[in-house]
């Protein structure tokens, strides 16, 4: 049987001695979108911080394209096809929107689907202002030069942190509205999400987390409304 492009088996995390992860096991098949949903402090952006190699994991916790890659540090993580799109953005306030994209095209080698010119196709706006400094942009601007610096990589898997975070309805609209391109470049695609109905109109798999647990996983449609209620706030909520 064909292992899915990544995977987590067993995966647990700390933040010095406080476990933030308790044996979370998701995966990822190629071309899939999957949304991780929960409330505030669920587990969400420390599963991401995980599989990408900023927090220390087991060898065998974290597997891509049938590798074992949990103790790999983060930028061998991404060499090898795992980008990920930080919440909060992390642009380099120093560095033009061009620059900010053109620093994720040194992470990995050789040609591939994702050029300036195509992040320019996707967002026009970015083409407009590519001299400006990438910190100067509206928080929705802002968010699409992060997109766009980790789709520079090239990346089998694009990892979205809380993209839509604090950011107007419309602009939400026009992210999202960017999925089914990257997915038709041949990218998977990992959602943080705490909007429920964003997270279920884009995934083709959900997983919901709370306190560090996976609570429930399954396809959008066949997930009853009072099922993920009480995956995402607790069955006593």
């Amino acid at each position: 049987m064909t292992e899915p492009l990544l995977a987590t088996h067993g995966l647990t995390a700390h933040y010095g001695d406080f476990q933030a992860l308790f044996g979370v096991d998701i995966k990822v098949e190629e071309g899939e979108t999957i949304a991780i949903i929960g409330a505030n402090g669920a587990g969400k952006s420390t599963l991401m911080r995980a599989i990408t190699g900023l927090l220390p994991s087991a060898s065998e916790a974290v597997r891509f394209r049938g590798e074992a890659i949990g103790t790999l540090p983060a930028p061998e993580i991404l060499e090898r096809g795992i980008s990920m799109v930080p919440e909060g953005r992390k642009l380099f306030p120093s560095l033009s929107v061009e620059e900010n994209l053109l620093i994720g095209a040194h992470a990995r080698e050789g040609n591939g689907y994702w050029t300036l010119e195509r992040v320019f196709e996707v967002v026009p706006v970015l083409r407009e202002r590519r001299h400006h400094p990438g910190t100067a942009l509206s928080g929705g601007q802002q968010q699409m030069v992060a997109i766009g610096r980790a789709l520079m990589s090239n990346p089998d898997v694009l990892l979205c942190d809380e993209v839509s975070l604090g950011l107007a309805p419309v602009v939400i609209k026009e992210i999202y509205g960017s999925f089914p391109q990257i997915k038709g470049s041949g990218a998977a695609i990992v959602v943080v999400e705490q909007d429920i109905g964003q997270a279920m109109k884009v995934a083709d798999r959900v997983y919901c987390m709370m306190e560090g647990w996976v609570t429930l996983e399954g396809c959008p449609a066949d997930l009853p409304r009072d099922a993920i209620h009480n995956a995402y706030f607790g069955v006593n909520a």
